[in-house]
């Protein structure tokens, strides 16, 4: 290793060092509500999310990641006026914070995931994913997570990819209402199929992709400003880990490096990402009020601009989503080793 690799492995620890010690600095700002992580078991599968007013998607959220494999669900709830704590409460998975401090002075809301990460998150595998994220892996119809994390700790994989994959309806974000428990594919089930732009963070090691519908139709005229679509959701987490820029990125840099250089392919996943259903219009105006999410809610200004002029994302390259072997197909996903 030369003295410029030193001396970037000497700052990255420098960097996570800073960011865990900022995080336990901050652990009072999530206060528990109702905490039950006497129930965590040494094998348990856990599931981090943070969130704000997502009462109508909780159901199915927590029922798609239960049939999963998710064993105990650590949320921390950025103040909710829906009464999305009150739902919380009352299911016996779930260990629930609060918080009334501010979303984006806590590295929108890393702080607080990295410090339960740290508390209760060694020796298991952790998904953190948010309630609009939805995993899909190679076999996820026949075999469940634990499945995959098996294989993964037999095989010497901390970390697991997974592109995150915007899913739309057919016709305007509004004209189809998303009701409580229901499968949010049945209202927003198109895709991208391609149109996506890939390069390495050079200092990090993980790639950095952007593209599909939210480029092209929020973006267009700055595709280098476009939401980033690559994610590490799912690793086997050590209390030295921690996340750098929400989960597109963490430390340390090997848990980063889930992609052949040598010309193959390793396993990963897709995250459907249903962001664009009904309820998307009324949350979009709120937080670009708000201001709490990057660069000043610009990604939310952006939103909010073209849903006024009753955008449609839908293309003639479309596709709808069938199931992880049409992604697999697509090279969107990978099946890698695991067969």
């Amino acid at each position: 290793m030369g003295l410029k690799s030193n001396w970037n492995a000497l700052q990255l620890r420098a960097i996570r060092q800073w960011y865990l010690g900022r995080a336990i600095r901050r652990r009072g700002q999530v206060v528990p509500v109702r905490p039950q992580t006497s129930l965590i078991q040494p094998h348990s599968l856990l599931c981090f999310v943070t969130l704000r007013n997502e009462r109508v998607r909780l159901p199915f959220f927590l029922d798609y990641y239960r049939q999963m494999g998710i064993d105990h669900f650590l949320v921390v709830d950025n103040n909710s006026g829906d009464g999305s704590d009150e739902y919380l409460k009352r299911q016996d998975d779930v260990s629930l914070w609060r918080t009334k401090t501010s979303y984006k002075a806590a590295r929108f809301g890393m702080d607080w995931i990295n410090w339960l990460l740290f508390r209760y998150g060694s020796g298991h595998w952790c998904l953190t994913v948010d309630p609009d994220e939805f995993l899909v892996f190679p076999h996820c119809d026949t075999r469940p997570l634990q499945a995959l994390t098996h294989w993964m700790k037999t095989s010497g994989q901390r970390s697991f990819p997974a592109m995150l994959l915007d899913v739309y309806p057919k016709g305007r974000i509004g004209d189809e209402p998303y009701h409580e428990g229901q499968n949010p594919l049945e209202t927003a089930r198109y895709f991208d199929p391609a149109n996506y732009m890939i390069h390495k963070n050079g200092r990090f090691g993980n790639l950095w992709i952007q593209g599909g519908p939210r480029a092209r139709s929020f973006f267009a005229s700055t595709p280098e400003l476009a939401p980033a679509l690559n994610k590490i959701p799912l690793i086997h987490w050590q209390r030295r880990y921690c996340y750098i820029s929400s989960t597109h990125m963490a430390l340390p840099r090997s848990l980063n490096l889930v992609y052949d250089e040598d010309g193959g392919e390793r396993t990963s996943g897709a995250l459907l990402h249903a962001k664009f259903l009904s309820t998307f219009i009324e949350k979009s105006s709120e937080e670009m009020e708000r201001g709490e999410h990057y660069a000043n809610s610009q990604e939310y200004r952006a939103y909010n601009a073209s849903l006024q002029d009753d955008l449609v994302l839908l293309t003639p390259e479309s596709r709808a989503y069938e199931d992880w072997r049409q992604l697999e197909e697509l090279g969107l996903i990978s099946q890698g080793n695991w067969v």
